[in-house]
């Protein structure tokens, strides 16, 4: 699991690292065993006050589209040098006007072993078109139980970061090579 620290000097080097003028804030870094993700906020489109909302999504739509290609290079060049010190693939994103947006990024494949009633669960929602497959309804699920659930999910992620730690002050303490490898991001380095 990755710590609120590690998290914290990953947001830290990445503030170092973007432009200042790539977004007006950097919203949000999040990261996983694969994947870190950066939003970032830019402007607001300018429109006549009152304008129509089909004329404002449009325009968010339309400014989002215009970053993503006009910084591509840039957002491309720090994720190369993020990938070579964190070896993680890297993400990116916006929020424009309380839209939020993903530009391309990982889907990880998870494999799962299913008894029958679970199973029924999965091709309820395909029969139904809520999901084309097993692998489409199981991520529906996983977003549902996101959505109904993020207090709970925080007060576990805290918890398992505090085992972390009283784990990590015990006595003869070796890690697996193979776990630290996999949980943990390497110190940031100058360079």
């Amino acid at each position: 699991m990755i710590t609120t620290e590690q998290t914290e000097k990953l947001r830290g080097w990445f503030a170092c690292r973007l432009p200042d003028d790539l977004f007006e804030e950097l919203a949000e870094v999040t990261v996983d065993r694969e994947e870190i993700t950066v939003v970032g906020r830019v402007a607001p489109p300018r429109l006549a006050e009152g304008a129509p909302a089909a004329e404002r999504e449009a325009a968010v739509t339309a400014r989002i589209q215009e970053f993503r290609e006009r910084t591509r290079e840039t957002r491309m060049a720090v994720a190369r040098d993020a990938e070579h010190h964190f070896r993680r693939k890297v993400s990116w994103g916006v929020l424009c006007d309380g839209e939020r947006a993903l530009f391309t990024h990982v889907a990880a494949p998870v494999m799962t072993r299913l008894r029958q009633p679970e199973r029924q669960v999965l091709d309820t929602l395909i029969a139904a078109g809520v999901a084309r497959s097993r692998s489409d309804a199981l991520a529906w699920c996983v977003r549902l139980v996101q959505r109904h659930t993020d207090d709970w999910l925080g007060e576990l992620r805290d918890s398992l970061e505090h085992v972390q730690r009283v784990r990590a002050q015990g006595p003869d303490t070796d890690p697996d090579p193979e776990e630290a490898a996999d949980s943990s991001i390497p110190d940031v380095k100058e360079g």
